[in-house]
């Protein structure tokens, strides 16, 4: 699955295209009628033909003559007008050097054009290839073309310009527009069609090379952009569509291939706009690519050309790529297209050869020979000695070279192994060039002879470590693929006759090869050091799972043919000597001596570790037998066993294993077939990818010598496999597994485990180990011998077992090996030795391998002995013997493991001791920390006051709970305090956002903030405040000190360097000091405040509703009468001061003394005036007005907003919330009423009296909203936080707990009616069905009363049953908020059975609130006064209006938002956004189509043509976009990439993993691996909790923290 920007045309009823069913399911029925194709012309008259043939040619040649046409002044002799009109345009081409940056600043200062002209010329430019930047009088424009040139020459080429003739222009884009009417005119019919090739394909009156389409095709890289792809498009939907022309078409780019490419190299536009790419559509076509191979000899033509591209070569031929230039290595990039091309001819491989084929193949591969033959050897390096090298050579365009060649070499090989003719000529060919690059092998190097144990050899004295070596030897790889397809077809056995195995060297096959290995060798052993970082790259791609198929693993199989070929004794001494080992094994005691004489401690190091890679290379030659033709096996086994070696490090998600193993040419590994054999696949959770694991009856066939793994690797899985042998209580030996049968050419490999050379290193090495003091040797090389005696005692077993009647085997390792030395120094057999050294001490960790070793010796022992007897009895005794030994050992660990759990469980006795002791003395200081800890709630719980009474949250009848001390630790001097009134103050981190998150409306937004009263909210909840806490609590003065250091850093910052942090120190932002959480202000920490204010006695009786509001009505007229006498004063208002009634027991000239510490009143004053800033995107100011008004507002949103999501995730109101929440809701509810006391009493007192004016209107206010158009609870919080400001005033006895009851009966009854107004409930008569209580009556009854007061617009009566369940519905998301609200404001814990899920919690929070839980009794209990209000609030006129349908309003229960629905097919949205055309550029494809996934609208993010200007910034579309609907938080899902962003203001963004998953678990961002995906659920939900938890920002602080790369990215453009 990819995205891709469109072209090419479908494949339907194409049979070369596909491999099976090349139909859809529409045209399969058809297929039978398709007979012969017939010629497309017999459908139209000869008069249309010859018609339509004279047009499109006239046409055609007026088109292609324009557009080739080089004069910039004049036009064509034949289109000269007679009056020519003197214009000319300044046009201005595109490249693929300059940047739009650079583009747009040459333009504003060439043509004096603002920077959105410009951008709008650039991307014009960049889309069609060309654009005129000014038109006028030649004069005028050349004065253009020479600033646009001089300013943009410094650095690289000029951007193109010419000024052309405004005649010219016209005609180009007049021939543009007939080439795409040609276009339009064929895809009418086929035959007309067929006369457009005709007339394209005719050849010109200037012999070859002359037709129309090459004329086109041979001065592409002088078009433009625009014109390339008109043409293109036209002969895509002309030549390729017509079979019989494609074949022509074929040709013809064929024989023009040289010229197309050079000129594609040398032409500076990408590769989709060059004539060059249409190769993909021939070459692919396997009987074309076929036809062009035999005919035009296609294969040669392209290895050629390739080559005459890299013409640099050194004084031996070969390509040289030093001193290697920018410009070079963009040709160099361009050349590798032909490398494309030559895999797209071989991909499709050949299933009948003829005669002409073979010999044009072979042709094609002597060219690819002389290729490799440059390539073999180039880059040699040479060892610094001394000192290190100064300049890093130049490697990477050689292994480039090699890598883009990888698939090359592999298809060569798959051909030739099609055809037995073709690969004995290859092999053939092969080794003769092999002989020339070796030719010189001998010069000046000295023959020397080496001998050991009585065997010797004639080599060459050669020192890696002196002379010259290269990592590039193609062609001795190429034969080493080629003989292991000898092998594997069997034509060694077939023809031996025809094949020259008889003159083949093996000593010069080996040579090369080894010197490679070697190389890595001596590389590991840190001798060549001083070469520098290059070779270490070099050495890595060497063994890299890109090249290793092509270089390392060949290098192997050509040892193994070396090997397979000479007397093992003569191969390994010169391996000892290439290793420069031969001194160390050939002299006896050399060993003494070397450690006698004390030598420098490095190469004892490099000598140690050249043995352990000799050892490992030897176990590779005898044990890599899974290559086809080399072992036994075919291509699935080689598979099956990578996967479970790369299982054995540890379990691995699909991605990551199909990036280990090797991909052939079609990118596939071959993994999807046989995993299912090898592995289990474990489903992924919310997070992470889903794993394959290794099945367990694998792990027998694991190698710890496994060839491909890295350093890293093998010890990682050698840990893994001996832990899970531990806990499968097995011993942890890990034996060489069993191996499959050499194929017969490689039988004699084996050999060389037994020959006299490989005994004579065994026994040395272990002869060191056992004398282990008096020699410098390491374990690792012990372990390699013990590995490989191991692999000769399983091969000797296999041997054995296979053995056919009367044949002797021949392999006789078990008796070598308890052979002693001989007679001089009579040193102990090989078996004597491992025998001493199983008890030896300092070897505990290869004991078990060593036993092993033993047990397969004696089972061996006794085949053998019993062959000459009965064999079955006498194995049997080696079984029980076997088990014997076994049982001893199982006893012997249980012992063990006995004794360790005895200790344990002493030692563990004795620690819980201790531990109780400590406990007994420290008592006290115990039980102090036990009461600290518990959270107030928990204390309640427990406490006996709580449990038997029923808990009430306000009113006069408010469950009095004991006050809790809080002692609280400030998390930046650790200092322990009390929190108290009087102390100082303690402080939150918190986050103050803007949010939308509830919003039902994100149209509206305020416009002038400067002015915008936000007294009251709108039901929409359009945008709120929200403030989410961390919950780490520091002091107030420790937060200004750590706020203070955090800005004078972020000043040094900014002179130093201009990368933006992750946090906007301007806007008051910082990180949490203990968990790094953006915070951008801090809440103080309270006791509640209720207490404090509510000190006075009530000695009177409460009044009702209807007494309290009269007298509130009362005491507001009186503050209103004074402030007009304040506006007006004079000498005659003190009389009417006296003559003012004043309610009994008002005092309006009061003022409350604050109880609070100076430093609390100033945090007030911080988070007060924060929440405004932020609320009202204002600058700040703690004057004003509407500060606590925001505060107030931010409470109620918070709590809204929390009950929202408690209600979505089906949680209890007062379950266990998340103790970060559950601090910030209390401090934020405690700080909202606390904060009156530092804002001007009248201000807040103003405040009231409008809210209350909303509810009991007076003749002050006239202007307030209606009924629906306020939240209710919003105005609950705020006229129960603005209350104290009047009851402070009042002495009459009245409580606070009194009002905030009535304030809260009064907007629960205005809900109701609220709710009442906006039900839509349907239908009658249902109320037979379901009996009707009280509650159904009242309602039924207050419904018609306000059917009565509206003048009957309400609708019929609904059913009573239907109305109550909407009001119930309705009011319960108020009455839980209201819940929430009292709880944290007075501190009265909740009543248990609101704590758990499950039941309807409707009575049990009407209880807790002291509302009736008929609710309707409120309406009843004071009906006297509620009848005029409800008149009152139905007579207003947007009631009016809209019970009349002339307006909407919110109905309630609000439903809760949720992001967009994501289809569950990832290509549906592919499909949505690929007919996405950006909204600003014409219809034109959007680069980076976005979807956000709050509203679902498409944008055309990343791209200039959509940016908007937002507070004097120019951002993308997708920055402007989160302002509009998210208030700068935004969620958006990037269509082409799978990618989740997260945005949230100008300056913050983060990439987060997409809801989208493929069949293995994992994500694809980038859509990189293509595997269909699909939504999952789970993943989706967490990005929504995210969102409506408003912790997107919180997420983007994280990540940029945790990445900083984040903190670089121009997120405002995206």
């Amino acid at each position: 699955m990819t995205t891709s920007g469109g072209g090419g045309f479908c494949d339907c009823g194409d049979t070369e295209a596909w491999k099976e069913g090349p139909y859809c399911q529409k045209h399969e029925l058809n297929t039978s009628e398709i007979e012969e194709e017939e010629d497309p012309l017999v459908h139209l008259s000869e008069d249309m033909i010859a018609r339509a043939y004279n047009i499109f040619a006239i046409m055609f040649r007026y088109a292609v003559e324009i557009l080739t046409w080089e004069k910039e002044d004049e036009l064509p002799a034949d289109l000269e007008m007679v009056e020519n009109s003197d214009t000319y345009y300044c046009m201005l081409f595109n490249d693929e050097v300059h940047t739009y940056e650079q583009v747009i600043y040459t333009l504003q200062k060439a043509v004096n054009c603002t920077q959105k002209e410009a951008i709008g010329f650039a991307t014009t430019v960049d889309r069609d290839g060309r654009r005129s930047v000014r038109y006028g009088d030649f004069q005028y424009c050349e004065q253009a073309k020479s600033v646009i040139v001089r300013s943009t020459s410094r650095q690289t080429k000029p951007l193109k310009v010419q000024v052309m003739h405004s005649s010219i222009v016209a005609h180009q884009n007049f021939g543009l527009k007939l080439l795409s009417w040609l276009g339009n005119i064929i895809g009418y019919s086929d035959g007309l069609r067929r006369i457009l090739c005709q007339v394209g394909l005719q050849e010109g009156p200037d012999g070859e090379n002359y037709s129309l389409v090459d004329r086109l095709m041979l001065s592409d890289s002088k078009l433009w952009k625009g014109a390339r792809s008109v043409y293109h498009q036209l002969f895509m939907s002309s030549l390729l569509m017509d079979l019989k022309y494609k074949k022509l078409f074929a040709v013809r780019f064929a024989k023009n291939y040289e010229r197309l490419q050079y000129d594609y190299v040398t032409d500076d536009h990408d590769r989709e706009f060059s004539i060059a790419d249409l190769s993909v559509q021939i070459f692919t076509v396997p009987s074309l690519a076929r036809m062009l191979i035999t005919e035009e000899n296609l294969m040669t033509i392209i290895i050629k050309t390739f080559m005459d591209h890299l013409r640099h070569r050194d004084a031996q031929g070969r390509f040289q790529f030093e001193r290697y230039t920018a410009l070079q290595a963009f040709k160099f990039r361009r050349v590798q297209s032909l490398i494309l091309d030559l895999k797209y001819v071989l991909i499709s491989k050949p299933t009948e050869w003829s005669d002409e084929l073979r010999q044009k193949f072979l042709e094609g591969f002597d060219a690819f020979l002389e290729l490799l033959k440059c390539m073999q050897g180039m880059d040699p390096i040479t060892r610094q000695v001394g000192q290190h090298i100064e300049m890093e050579p130049e490697w990477e365009a050689a292994f480039t070279l090699q890598m883009k060649l990888t698939h090359i070499i592999s298809m060569m090989q798959d051909w030739c192994a099609l055809d037995e003719k073709v690969l004995i000529e290859a092999y053939k060919k092969c080794l003769a060039v092999l002989m020339q690059c070796h030719s010189g092998f001998t010069d000046g190097e000295q023959p020397i002879t080496l001998s050991i144990c009585g065997h010797s050899v004639e080599t060459i004295r050669y020192c890696v470590s002196q002379e010259k070596v290269s990592i590039h030897l193609p062609v001795s790889r190429l034969l080493a693929g080629l003989h292991a397809l000898l092998s594997k077809s069997e034509v060694a056995y077939k023809f031996p006759e025809l094949l020259p195995l008889s003159e083949l060297s093996p000593p010069m096959l080996i040579e090369h090869p080894l010197r490679c290995l070697v190389l890595c060798a001596q590389v590991h052993a840190g001798m060549w050091r001083r070469n520098g970082f290059s070779l270490v790259n070099q050495i890595y791609y060497y063994h890299n799972v890109k090249c290793r198929r092509e270089m390392f693993d060949k290098d192997i199989v050509m040892l193994q043919t070396g090997v397979s070929m000479m007397d093992p004794n003569h191969f390994l001494m010169i391996m000892l000597s290439r290793f420069e080992l031969y001194q160390i094994f050939s002299t006896p005691d050399y060993g003494t001596r070397f450690s006698s004489e004390v030598t420098h401690k490095d190469v004892v190091q490099q000598n140690n570790t050249l043995i352990e890679e000799m050892l490992y290379l030897i176990i590779m030659l005898v044990g890599e037998r899974f290559s086809p033709g080399v072992g036994l096996v075919n291509a699935a086994d080689e598979i099956k066993r990578e996967i479970i070696h790369q299982l054995s490090i540890r379990p691995m998600a699909h991605s990551e294993l199909v990036k280990s193993l090797p991909e052939d040419e079609n990118k596939e590994t071959g993994m999807e077939s046989v995993i299912e054999a090898v592995a289990h696949f474990k489903k992924p959770g919310l997070t992470g990818r889903g794993m394959y694991e290794l099945k367990p009856e694998c792990a027998k066939e694991f190698n710890l010598y496994f060839y491909h793994f890295s350093r890293a690797e093998q010890s990682k899985a050698e840990e893994a496999q001996r832990k899970l042998k531990r806990q499968n209580r097995e011993d942890t030996a890990l034996p060489p597994p069993v191996l499959p049968p050499f194929c017969p050419l490689f039988e004699s490999l084996v050999n060389i485990l037994q020959s006299d050379v490989m005994l004579c290193i065994m026994g040395t090495i272990l002869q060191w180990a056992v004398e282990h003091n008096g020699y410098a040797w390491s374990e690792s090389m012990l372990q390699r011998v013990l590995h490989l005696i191991g692999m000769a005692l399983r091969e000797e077993k296999q041997h054995l077992e296979n053995v056919a009647e009367g044949h002797v085997v021949t392999f006789t390792f078990s008796q070598k090996i308890s052979r002693p030395g001989e007679a001089p120094n009579n040193s102990p057999s090989i078996l004597a030795m491992l025998e001493t050294l199983q008890n030896a001490p300092y070897l505990e960790v290869h004991k078990d391998m060593i036993r092993w070793i033993l047990k397969t010796f004696n089972a061996i022992k006794k085949v053998r002995e019993s062959s000459s007897t009965s064999p079955v009895a006498e194995t049997g005794g080696g079984a029980i013997m076997e088990e014997n030994s076994r049982d001893k050992d199982k006893a012997e660990r249980k012992r063990k493991a006995e004794i360790a759990r005895l200790r344990r469980e002493k030692i563990m006795a004795q620690m819980s001791e201790m531990q109780r002791h400590f406990i007994d003395e420290n008592r006290e200081l115990f039980q102090q920390t036990l009461d600290l800890d518990a959270s107030p709630s928990a204390v309640f719980d427990h406490s006996p006051v709580a449990s038997d009474m029923t808990l009430t949250a306000l009113g006069p009848a408010q469950t009095r709970v004991p006050e809790q001390r809080q002692f609280i630790t400030c998390i930046l001097c650790q200092e322990e305090q009390e929190v108290k009134v009087e102390s100082r103050a303690m402080v939150l981190a918190a986050f103050i956002q803007r949010s939308t998150v509830l919003s039902k409306n994100r149209s509206k937004f305020i416009q002038d903030p400067e002015k915008y009263d936000p007294l009251f909210t709108h039901p929409d909840l359009s945008c709120g405040t929200h403030t989410g806490s961390c919950g780490h609590i520091m002091h107030a003065h420790c937060w200004q000190r750590y706020f203070d250091s955090v800005q004078a850093k972020e000043q040094r910052r900014q002179q130093r360097l201009r990368l933006h942090t992750s946090y906007d120190v301007e806007n008051g932002e910082f990180l949490c000091p203990l968990c790094e959480c953006l915070s951008n202000t801090v809440i103080p920490l309270l006791l509640p405040p209720r207490n404090i204010f509510n000190s006075r006695l009530n000695f009177s009786e409460q009044p009702n509703l209807t007494q309290w509001i009269r007298t509130i009505s009362q005491q507001i007229k009186a503050l209103q009468v004074l402030k007009k006498e304040e506006n007006t004063v004079s000498s005659k208002n003190l009389e009417n001061m006296d003559k003012l009634q004043l309610p009994e027991g008002f005092r309006p000239d009061f003022r409350p003394k604050n109880p609070y510490s100076e430093s609390i009143r100033e945090m007030l004053t911080t988070f007060g005036t924060a929440t405004y800033k932020v609320g009202l995107k204002v600058h700040p100011n703690e004057e004003d007005p509407r500060v606590p008004i925001m505060c107030w507002g931010s409470c109620a949103y918070t709590i809204q907003s929390t009950e929202r999501i408690l209600s979505d995730e089906d949680k209890p109101l007062f379950g266990p919330l998340p103790c970060r929440l559950d601090d910030c809701l209390r401090s934020l509810t405690r700080f909202a009423a606390a904060h009156w006391t530092v804002a001007s009493l009248p201000v807040v007192q103003g405040h009231f009296c409008k809210l209350f004016a909303s509810l009991v209107p007076d003749e002050n206010h006239g202007d307030l909203p209606c009924i629906l158009d306020i939240d209710m609870f919003h105005l609950l919080v705020g006229l129960v936080l603005a209350f104290p400001a009047l009851q402070c005033q009042d002495f009459s006895g009245t409580s606070l707990g009194t009002g905030d009851l009535h304030i809260f009966h009064l907007v629960t009854m205005a809900h109701i009616v609220q709710i009442l107004l906006t039900s839509c409930t349907g239908e009658n008569g249902m109320d037979q069905e379901n009996p009707i209580g009280e509650e159904e009556l009242a309602v039924l009854d207050l419904y018609k009363t306000l059917h009565q007061y509206t003048g009957s617009a309400l609708k019929e009566t609904p059913s009573a049953w239907h109305l109550w369940r909407s009001v119930r519905a309705g009011i319960t998301p108020f009455l839980k908020c209201s819940a929430l609200f009292f709880h944290y404001l007075n501190g009265v814990p909740s009543p248990s059975e609101v704590q758990v899920i499950g039941t309807s919690h409707f009575e049990h929070l009407c209880n807790y609130l002291s509302l009736p839980s008929n609710l309707i009794c409120l309406f009843q209990e004071n009906s006297e006064i509620m009848n005029s209000l409800i008149e009152s609030w139905c007579h207003n006129n947007e009631v009016k209006r809209y019970l009349e349908g002339e307006r909407d309003a919110i109905s309630y229960p609000r439903e809760s938002n949720k992001l967009i629905d994501l289809p569950e097919d990832y290509s549906s949205l592919i499909n949505q956004a690929s007919n996405f055309s950006c909204p600003k550029s014409g219809g034109d494809k959007s680069r980076a189509p976005t979807l956000c996934l709050v509203c679902g609208t498409l944008l055309c993010s990343q791209s200039y043509c959509c940016q908007t200007e937002l507070e004097g910034e120019d951002v993308g579309a997708c920055t402007a976009h989160t302002y509009s609907c998210g208030s700068g938080v935004g969620i958006f899902l990037r269509v082409r990439e799978c990618q989740v962003l997260f945005l949230a203001g100008k300056t913050k963004g983060c990439f987060y993993a997409p809801p989208y998953l493929d069949d293995y678990g994992e994500t694809d961002q980038g859509l990189r691996r293509g595997n269909p995906l699909h939504l999952c659920t789970e993943r989706f939900k967490k990005i929504q909790k995210l969102w409506q938890q408003h912790s997107i920002t919180e997420e983007i602080g994280h990540a940029q923290e945790a990445n900083q790369t984040l903190v670089g990215i121009d997120w405002q453009h995206l």
